[in-house]
C-alpha cells in the first residue's frame, strides 16, 4: 500500500516559565528580572508512517505527546525538527467546538464548519438533513448553538466530519461522544470508511476501541514511539503501562 502521511524524525520542545507569578506583587517584584524558561521536550524523533485504506491507532499516557503529534500532522504546530509528508487531503477533528459560531443555528454551523473541511454550499446544504439526524439533532436545527449541551455540540461536529471527510481522517476519543446508539452510529461509519479504503488515524485511551478498530497501532511514552505494530498487542502494552508509574516530565501541553 502506497504512503499517504510520513513523519519522520519529529521533535517538538515548548518554551514554559519555571517560575510562577500569581500576584501582582510578583510580577512588579521581578518586572526587571528576566524570566527563567525551560524547555520542555514533548516529542522525540517520532516517525512513524500511515498507508493508504490503513487504520492506525495511537495510544499513550496523558503527558506522553499525542495531541501534540497530531496537531504537527494535521499542520497545526511547526514542527522543531523532523520531516512530515503528507500525500492526501487530511480531515482532522482534534478539538470539539473549534469553528463554531454559538450565535448561529445548527443549520448555519453546518455550512460554516463544512465549508471549512472542504465541502461546498451547495453539498452542505444538500446533505444538511442527512448530518442532523445521525447527530439526532433535527428538532434543534434552528437553535442556536450556545444552547446546546457540549454532547450535542459534540454529535453535531463529528456528523459532519464524517460527512466531510477526505481522504484521511484524523479523530481524537472518537468513541467516547453520546450515548449507545451514537457510539453505534459512529462505530458503523468508522467500518464503512475503512472498507471504502480511507486512511485513519484513531486516537483513544480505549484499548478494546484500537484493537477492534485499527490495523496497527503505536505506543507513545514520554514524547517517543516505544511500540508499533498489531493493534491488540499496542493495546495490551498499553494497559500494562497504565501500573507503571508515570513519567515525571509530563506536562498538561503534552496532552
Amino acid at each position: 500500500m502506497s504512503i499517504v502521511i510520513e513523519v519522520s524524525g519529529v521533535s517538538k520542545s515548548f518554551t514554559i516559565p519555571s517560575v510562577r507569578r500569581d500576584t501582582v506583587r510578583e510580577h512588579a517584584l521581578d518586572f526587571f528580572r528576566p524570566r527563567a524558561n525551560e524547555r520542555l521536550r514533548v516529542l522525540d524523533s517520532v516517525s512513524f508512517e500511515l498507508r493508504r485504506g490503513e487504520s492506525l491507532g495511537l495510544m499513550g499516557r496523558n503527558g506522553s505527546g499525542k495531541s501534540t503529534l497530531l496537531k504537527i500532522v494535521s499542520g497545526i504546530y511547526p514542527a522543531d525538527a523532523g520531516r512530515v509528508d503528507v500525500r492526501a487531503a487530511v480531515t482532522p477533528i482534534l478539538e470539539l467546538g473549534v469553528g463554531w459560531n454559538p450565535d448561529l443555528d445548527a443549520i448555519d454551523n453546518i455550512e460554516l464548519l463544512g465549508t471549512v473541511m472542504g465541502l461546498t454550499l451547495k453539498e452542505l446544504r444538500a446533505a444538511s438533513r442527512e448530518i442532523l439526524e445521525f447527530a439526532e439533532l433535527e428538532k434543534f436545527a434552528h437553535l442556536e448553538l450556545r444552547h446546546y449541551s457540549s454532547g450535542m455540540a459534540a454529535r453535531l461536529a463529528y456528523a459532519v466530519a464524517f460527512r466531510a471527510v477526505r481522504e484521511v481522517l484524523i479523530l481524537d476519543e472518537i468513541f467516547a461522544v453520546g450515548d449507545a446508539g451514537f457510539k453505534e452510529r459512529c462505530q458503523a461509519r468508522y467500518r464503512e470508511m475503512h472498507r471504502a479504503g480511507h486512511s485513519l488515524l484513531l486516537v483513544s485511551h480505549e484499548p478494546r476501541t484500537i484493537a477492534a478498530f485499527c490495523d496497527r497501532a503505536l505506543l507513545l511514552e514520554s514524547g517517543r514511539i516505544v511500540l508499533a505494530g498489531p493493534a491488540d498487542a499496542v493495546a495490551d502494552r498499553y494497559l500494562a503501562l497504565l501500573t507503571e508509574e508515570p513519567p515525571t516530565t509530563a506536562h498538561p501541553m503534552a496532552l
